[in-house]
């Protein structure tokens, strides 16, 4: 369960269980997926490879439709997400394309009180890490999890993109690129309000080396998995660019547990 989250978290929980609704409609094709199809792009299915037979862990999993397409290739999965709404959601779509997976609901901060496993991988992706408010703790907690020479990936907005003002028809400079204490607050409307914390590529990386991970990989992309800001342009079914401008928008990262010596 949820019950040590701080009042940014808590307050985060409420903006994202409205939000569910809305993904439900935009970000994902659940006609589709409840035929057999896919939420998993092109890039991923090759970056973490064969998945068949290993347990898999999916932080952040929102309504756990990328968590049952990795069981689809194979995998035994577990999904985790601090929303209620959200697994609810999860273990529904669940039953009714009768895949076998487990649903969590916990805080990944807890998530050692929630789950007792180890896994071959753990995987999360597409706009996770904002929601943050410790990265030392994220990675140590990922490492706590996998088993020795387990794998971590990630899929994820590329901090570079974050400078720019989410709303503005072009590109406009308005948040700092690196790490502060207190997270960005905004308000979503009246009765929502938001915090999101801001990590730099070297903050990731380096979270994940301190856990005495082995980065096998870090790979930059134009293109990004939805429209995180306004001036974006769709580019095909699963892409999103900016007209004109080659900068980096996503980025994705492979690393591998080591055991301590």
């Amino acid at each position: 369960m949820n019950d040590n989250l701080t009042l940014e978290e808590k307050s985060n929980q409420e903006l994202w269980n409205r939000r569910i609704s809305d993904h439900m409609k935009s970000w994902y094709d659940i006609d589709n997926f409840k035929k057999g199809d896919s939420s998993l792009d092109e890039i991923q299915i090759k970056e973490v490879g064969n998945v068949n037979g290993k347990h898999l862990l999916h932080l952040q999993c929102n309504i756990g439709i990328d968590t049952l397409s990795w069981a689809r290739k194979g995998a035994i999965v577990t999904g985790i997400d601090f929303s209620p709404k959200a697994i609810n959601i999860a273990k529904k779509l669940k039953k009714e394309t009768n895949i076998d997976a487990q649903f969590v609901c916990s805080n990944i901060f807890d998530l050692k009180e929630n789950i007792n496993k180890k896994f071959d991988i753990v995987y999360t992706s597409q706009g996770v890490l904002g929601w943050l408010k410790d990265l030392s703790k994220w990675a140590s907690i990922i490492s706590h999890f996998l088993k020795p020479n387990g794998m971590f990936y990630i899929m994820e907005i590329h901090p570079f993109v974050n400078i720019f003002d989410y709303f503005a028809q072009e590109p406009i400079i308005v948040h700092s690129y690196f790490n502060s204490e207190k997270p960005v607050s905004y308000k979503e409307n009246e009765k929502f309000k938001g915090y999101e914390w801001t990590w730099s590529l070297s903050d990731i990386v380096n979270s994940l080396i301190k856990e005495n991970f082995t980065i096998k990989f870090l790979n930059e992309y134009d293109k990004i998995f939805g429209k995180t800001h306004s001036f974006m342009e769709r580019t095909d079914k699963n892409w999103w660019h900016i007209s004109g401008l080659k900068i980096p928008l996503m980025f994705t990262l492979k690393a591998i547990k080591q055991e301590k010596e």
